[in-house]
């Protein structure tokens, strides 16, 4: 008798099973391959899943979904957080915090007029009309009122009126308020950065992160500045104290360190209160470190001397015909203090002399001398993280006679900051390095630098600095921050108006290093337009105002910079130029 045969149906599952088993798990397999290709399978499910997930939040974090609108009202506005600024030291200088904002979702009003009358009789500051336009429009969310207090938040709930809700936003808060406005600049209603590094933040991705989505939280790392808040606190006093002694129209000044480039601190008066931005507009409180453009006087005469130095063109025993006026055509070039004789060009430096400095440019030649202020960075437009910098006014045409005038720092205007960099160069080993409101590394610092002249200029530079003080127009700084073994150049320069250089209204800057035989830092002290005392004698030239403000300013920053004061030191010629020609 013949076997009956076995159903359809299950001969076909069990060639589908051997088939499957087969795919999976090849055709000799034990039972821990089978757990393992089942772990396996779950995890590709999983990850499939989590997959899936991930992409609609993400989808919903860049584009949004249907019920963003309303999301967005019951919820904190966070997507506007900034990360920190701090200083050097981690001393915090802009952070947020968060304060409710008034909104109306005017669908939702059942009585306009009534909610417009308590409104307004809460927050008195609230126009009426434009309130009662808000509300009557078919819009579903507006706002009413950014930024309201605690207070007049929790009077408004009492209140109990329905579609008019609030939404914690994010707000700039600055500690320091004025101290370091013209560098952190300040943001708008909306937490987004208008000036100063609040916008460089912005420019360099910060709006890019707000615009995708992922920068809602205060996860953010904090942007470290070179800047100290103690220097600049020392500084800013200082110069508020001369701006008022001697009337002068503003004040400014910075402190730069020369190996690294640097800000440390940087003042301009008057400033602005960043948690007030109205005041940000008055064109009276612009940066004038960077925004400005100034000649910059005699402090442009380190230069000039540095150019011929460094060509090998004139040495410090290098003589000049001092004895009366340069002329040149119609035009007379005149010393403050008229030698009569032949000086050194050591002697150009320590009294300041137009027609020693004239001279020696003339010496360099025009293309020379505009080739080497190109060198150090005079005639281009210099860029750092601030947004708002001045390019420099430079002649069109240059001449022999703007060759004669640029050389003692008339008609040629550059930003301060810009002739800080050239200064530094000058006095640090003969290295242009970019100025920055980051913390940088000497390092670091030395992957930038360009060398534009070479050590032994640098050296003479620091020691005819350091001789100026000792017996030249900084004498007055170096007696106040006794110990501190300063070097300087002075810079009065006459302003223009209306066309004509005023004898009676000067820009005056004095620039100092310390210490002289091993510069660590420059300090840069700006008086607009000071008025002579009795006890100037009736003079205005920064020797009288600049210089002993600058000493001041010294004597209180070098202890927070690490500087000791040293005594009885031998003089300039034997520690800096000595040690000089030892190292060679």
């Amino acid at each position: 008798m013949t076997e009956p045969a076995l159903p359809l149906v299950g001969h076909h599952v069990k060639w589908h099973q051997r088939l499957i088993r087969s795919l999976i798990y090849g055709r000799e397999v034990d039972r821990d391959a089978k757990a393992r290709a089942r772990v396996g399978l779950a995890m590709i499910a999983f990850a499939a899943v989590y997959g899936v997930i991930a992409f609609k939040l993400m989808t919903i974090a860049v584009f949004g979904d249907n019920h963003g609108a309303r999301r967005g009202v019951s919820q904190d506005a966070v997507a506007t957080a900034r990360p920190d600024i701090v200083d050097r030291n981690g001393q915090i200088l802009a952070t947020d915090v968060k304060t409710p904002s008034l909104f109306g979702e005017p669908r939702r009003i059942i009585d306009q007029d009534e909610a417009v009358e308590l409104l307004t009789a809460t927050l008195p500051d609230l126009e009426t009309p434009e309130v009662r336009e808000r509300l009557a429009s078919k819009k579903g969310f507006v706002w009413l009122k950014r930024e309201i207090t605690p207070r007049q938040q929790a009077e408004i709930k009492k209140l109990g009126i329905p579609g008019i809700g609030f939404l914690r936003e994010n707000k700039r808060v600055y500690p320091n308020a004025a101290e370091v406005s013209h560098l952190i600049g300040l943001v708008n209603i909306d937490n987004q950065g208008i000036a100063g590094i609040e916008k460089w933040l912005d420019n360099n991705g910060l709006a890019d992160l707000h615009r995708a989505g992922f920068a809602s939280d205060r996860m953010q790392r904090p942007i470290e500045l070179a800047l100290d808040v103690r220097v600049t606190h020392a500084l800013r006093d200082e110069l508020l104290k001369a701006k008022e002694k001697y009337s002068a129209k503003a004040a400014s000044g910075l402190v730069s360190n020369v190996k690294t480039g640097e800000i440390v601190a940087m003042v301009s008066l008057p400033d602005f209160d960043p948690n007030n931005p109205r005041e940000a507009n008055d064109p009276d409180r612009i940066n004038r470190l960077t925004t400005g453009v100034y000649e910059m006087g005699s402090t442009f005469k380190t230069l000039t001397l540095a150019m011929a130095l460094d060509a090998g063109k004139a040495n410090l025993h290098s003589m000049y015909d001092a004895r009366g006026p340069l002329h040149y055509g119609k035009f007379a070039i005149h010393d403050s203090h008229n030698m009569g004789r032949a000086i050194s060009l050591s002697e150009v430096f320590t009294y300041s002399s137009n027609v020693g400095a004239a001279r020696i440019a003339l010496s360099m030649g025009v293309d020379a001398h505009k080739a080497f202020l190109k060198k150090v960075g005079q005639l281009d437009r210099l860029r750092t993280e601030l947004p708002e910098s001045a390019s420099p006014i430079v002649p069109k045409r240059w001449s022999e006679l703007n060759t004669i005038t640029i050389s003692f720092g008339h008609g040629v205007a550059v930003a301060p900051l810009q002739a800080v960099m050239g200064i530094n160069a000058m006095v640090n080993g003969g290295y242009l390095i970019p100025p920055t409101f980051l913390k940088r590394s000497e390092e670091d610092a030395l992957k930038l630098a360009k060398r534009v002249v070479r050590k032994e200029t640098s050296d003479k530079i620091r020691y005819l600095m350091r001789l100026n003080a000792e017996v030249g127009t900084a004498k007055t700084a170096d007696q106040i921050a006794r110990g501190y073994y300063i070097g300087g150049k002075t810079g009065t320069s006459e302003k223009v108006i209306n066309g004509r250089y005023a004898k009676k209204q000067v820009l005056n800057s004095f620039t100092a290093i310390l210490p002289a035989d091993d510069p660590q830092f420059q300090v840069l002290v700006m008086l607009d337009e000071p008025k002579a005392l009795p006890e100037t004698h009736g003079f205005i030239t920064s020797g009288w105002n600049a210089v002993p403000t600058g000493g001041k300013v010294i004597e209180r920053i070098a202890p927070l910079l690490g500087i000791e004061p040293r005594f009885d030191l031998p003089p300039p010629d034997r520690l800096i130029l000595a040690a000089s020609r030892a190292g060679q």
